[in-house]
């Protein structure tokens, strides 16, 4: 019976999006892509795979002086953007300080713009969703007040307005999650960008101790 229903109700479900017309069909395109940047951002912004512990643990064990080839296996054997970093570090070790932080800073910026990459996307959806919406409801109330005269029935009226309305309510329903990812993804990058200068920071300091003595 509840699987007869589910049928039953999927014809008027597909025509809730048929109804809204051209700026129904641009707010479920956007909303199917949105949908793949905040996958694909929950994937590659994971605290694990941008700053794995096995590497933050390697740096800590890590000692001024000592030799720098098991830290570097490490970073070469784990991939991440922390691993990308602390390489950068070690390849200009013999570097003065303010032009190791030179080089570091650009890699860092590299790393950042990377997990960044696609968040402007769900930050204009956010902001345009809304408007196509309101687009979309506002061009189906000319065609239903323009039609009035030869179609009078106050019941086809208020239809015609109910479906309009729909893609108003679209617009929000695409923006809202978005606008939820897009603040989310954004505060995760700004941890991982202090942790990485922490991180940074604190190996151009063991290389600096190491130097001076």
């Amino acid at each position: 019976m509840h699987s007869m229903t589910l049928i039953a109700s999927a014809p008027a479900f597909i025509e809730f999006f048929v109804k809204g017309g051209f700026f129904m069909a641009v707010l479920v395109i956007l909303s199917i892509f949105s949908l793949a940047v905040i996958l694909q951002r929950a994937l590659v912004i994971k605290m694990d795979r941008v700053l794995p512990p096995v590497v933050s643990n390697a740096l800590t064990a890590y000692k001024s002086g000592a030799p720098v080839e098991p830290l570097q296996k490490t970073l070469e054997r784990e991939p991440s953007a922390l691993s990308r970093v602390l390489l950068s570090v070690l390849q200009h070790r013999d570097w003065p300080r303010a032009e190791i932080l030179d080089a570091v800073q650009t890699r860092a910026r590299h790393e950042i713009s990377r997990l960044e990459s696609g968040l402007v996307f769900l930050e204009i959806t956010t902001g345009i969703s809304p408007l196509l919406g309101l687009l979309g409801t506002l061009s189906g109330l000319v065609g239903i007040f323009g039609n009035i005269g030869d179609h009078g029935d106050p019941q086809r009226v208020a239809s015609g307005i109910s479906e309009a309305l729909n893609c108003t309510i679209v617009g929000l329903g695409v923006a809202v999650p978005n606008l939820i990812a897009y603040n989310y993804f954004t505060r995760r990058v700004e941890v991982v960008a202090i942790d990485l200068e922490s991180e940074t920071t604190e190996l151009i300091t063991k290389l600096s101790l190491g130097r001076n003595r």
